[in-house]
């Protein structure tokens, strides 16, 4: 019998790992990576993400991907575990080895991802809202929501011109509501507004009741804002009608979707305002709107495949993908450095939830001006003139 001979094995090992290397070099893809909340107590934000994240891939490859290479998008499903978040992000940089992360739908998720992905020098761009994401500035991290305490600004910018002096605060006691209502302690006073009651309910919480009555016998109140995400503000909101309180009800961006209304009910969400973007009144925009053309062309492609009402929240993964895109496009490679230093060198990218305009002491990129304040009307979204 023939004996083996050593070189022979390792030459013949190293012309298969050429030929291996070779075949992956011509059929090169880019490598996207995704972990989102699409099942889970937070899947009516990530459902929507990662539908999104999927049907753009599937348009941007069949029109020749980008640079000339197809996308190839790597995704999983942490179901809003933060453990589970932190996880997938390890596996996508270490065994996927993709350039670029998108995900992280909820604060608690985007923050277990941070430290995995700012380790390896690796961008990430979160699609959950809290301002702590970005402050301070880290450098491979950026997101496409408005942050909280924008949101916060938007409402009592309302609030005053509404002569509502005197509020009370119900918030919810996860990541996104304690740290929003951080935010709106933080600012409140800049525009003349008193908080007069200040409430929590939790995560599990199926009757607010109690909170709203203790607010809502606050001596000289006018208004409550709600800070929450999730069931929590549809029960909120029900639970208003019941108790038929005769004051202005706010809710922050965190439900700014059809599935809120459906949830709170139409009839007892009538008249509800809250800052949003203009994915949920993309007819209602202007011909001249700078937004109208990206919005209505994401919404009727949104709609057509899903054949769902389109979601503010899948319009954050919409602008994560598309500025990754034309972050690759502007460095003329799919590299994570490259990719990392033309996006915080976007300028005046028209997404649908705002223009981004990122800078190195800005990882977002959005001023106020990309909100809009609607009010909840016969069962649908209104702009508040």
């Amino acid at each position: 019998m023939k004996r083996f001979n050593k070189k022979n094995v390792f030459k013949l090992a190293g012309a298969v790992a050429l030929a291996w290397c070779a075949a992956g070099t011509a059929s090169a893809d880019i490598l996207i990576g995704s972990t989102v909340s699409a099942t889970g107590p937070a899947s009516f934000l990530g459902e929507p993400e990662a539908r999104t994240l999927k049907m753009l891939v599937d348009d941007i490859n069949a029109k020749g991907g980008v640079q000339g290479e197809k996308i190839k998008l790597i995704a999983y499903d942490d179901g809003g575990d933060p453990n589970k978040a932190r996880t997938f992000a390890t596996r996508l940089i270490e065994d996927d080895e993709v350039v670029a992360v998108i995900g992280g739908t909820t604060t608690g998720t985007t923050m277990s991802i941070i430290p995995v992905v700012e380790e390896a020098g690796v961008p990430f761009i979160s699609l959950a809202g809290a301002i702590e994401i970005i402050q301070p500035v880290r450098k491979h991290t950026f997101k496409t929501p408005h942050t909280d305490r924008m949101a916060c600004a938007k409402i009592f910018e309302d609030m005053k011109q509404r002569n509502l002096t005197k509020i009370g605060l119900l918030s919810g006691s996860d990541s996104f509501g304690a740290s929003m209502r951080k935010q709106c302690l933080d600012i409140v006073g800049d525009y003349g507004i008193t908080i007069v009651g200040d409430e929590t309910f939790g995560p599990a919480d199926a009757d607010m009741t109690p909170q709203l009555t203790n607010l809502r016998n606050k001596n000289g109140i006018q208004a409550i804002l709600n800070l929450g995400m999730g069931s929590g503000p549809a029960i909120v909101t029900r639970n208003y009608a019941q108790l038929a309180v005769d004051l202005p009800l706010y809710q922050s961006h965190g439900v700014a979707s059809d599935a809120f209304i459906e949830l709170a009910g139409a009839k007892a969400a009538e008249g509800v305002r809250l800052p949003g973007t203009s994915l949920l009144v993309a007819e209602q925009l202007a011909e001249a709107d700078p937004q109208r053309e990206v919005v209505q062309n994401y919404k009727k492609r949104y709609e057509a495949e899903t054949g769902k009402p389109v979601s503010t929240f899948g319009g954050y993964a919409h602008d994560a993908l598309f500025l990754i895109v034309d972050a690759i496009n502007r460095a003329g490679k799919a590299e994570p450095e490259a990719i990392r230093d033309a996006l915080e060198s976007t300028t005046g990218y028209m997404g649908t939830t705002g223009s981004f305009t990122i800078t190195p002491q800005d990882h977002l990129g959005l001023d106020l001006s990309a909100f809009r304040m609607l009010e909840i009307r016969d069962g649908g979204w209104k702009i508040v003139e």
